[in-house]
């Protein structure tokens, strides 16, 4: 099958973050793009250390050869890190052995919040062949994450149904304000997307209600359900869809690559 052609001029460029860990981010960023793939063109960028985005699509962490380190401290040329997926039409930049040590390394360059930024302008005959960068941030608000804060037009909050969520959220709205008011004007909270939700759990719908209740139509309807096809998937190096296309949780990321792309023609 070959590759659609890009549907946008530029590619969207979306930041999943969340400062809280484990709350579904990386497997929100995977399984979405996965889901996306099946119209558009799609970049991944692995941003965390861990590399769960990585390995998640089959990268394994010793056949990774350079990516978001080499990309960001290194300057190696963003062509030189692309990697293919399982997935059709859906890259990777995966997450390197050294990028643990990028935090630090960042500091001492000009510019550092918007080097991200800098390197994804410098490429454009290669970015403008996708209609969607996803960058998988580290479950923190360090300069891993404030440089996809800087270099995205949108930020896509997974936020998982349970009593501390709230809180969560709340400090990540706030980082994105403080990232528009100083270094990125341009940058919106495209959307939370509840994940973990059991509906025989009174807490899950009680957590629901009041996200909806707070942040409204910023909310996505579709809601991604505790699954255990979904935990399963990435230790076999796949996104859910191809793992169990039938799942609970396959289904539950294709409304939600459905609901996603209804939002983005209505923005658009």
């Amino acid at each position: 099958m070959s590759a659609p052609k890009p549907d946008r001029a530029t590619p969207r460029v979306i930041a999943f973050a969340n400062q809280k860990g484990g709350v579904g981010k990386t497997t929100t960023a995977i399984n979405l793009a996965t889901a996306l793939a099946a119209q558009s063109r799609v970049l991944l960028i692995d941003l965390d250390p861990q590399g769960n985005a990585s390995t998640g699509l089959g990268i394994d962490r010793s056949a990774r050869g350079a990516g978001t380190y080499a990309l960001m401290i290194e300057d190696k040329p963003l062509a030189e890190v692309l990697r293919p997926t399982p997935v059709p039409n859906l890259s990777l930049i995966p997450a390197d052995g050294d990028l643990a040590g990028a935090e630090v390394e960042l500091v001492a360059f000009d510019d550092r919040e918007r080097r991200l930024r800098h390197i994804l302008a410098t490429a454009p005959e290669l970015t403008q062949g996708f209609d969607y960068i996803f960058f998988d941030c580290p479950p923190s608000l360090g300069l891993l994450t404030l440089n996809a804060l800087v270099a995205a037009h949108g930020v896509l909050v997974p936020l998982q149904t349970e009593f501390f969520a709230l809180e969560g959220v709340s400090q990540i709205t706030k980082t994105i304000d403080r990232v528009r008011r100083a270094l990125n004007p341009a940058l919106a909270l495209d959307g939370i997307v509840l994940t973990m939700y059991d509906r025989r759990n009174n807490l899950s719908e009680l957590v629901a209600q009041d996200v909806r209740g707070f942040f409204k139509d910023k909310v996505f309807e579709t809601v991604i359900p505790r699954n255990v096809r979904i935990s399963e998937a990435p230790s076999h190096g796949l996104p859910v869809s191809l793992y169990d296309a039938r799942s609970p949780g396959a289904q539950a990321y294709a409304s939600l690559a459905a609901e996603f792309r209804r939002r983005e023609g209505s923005a658009a």
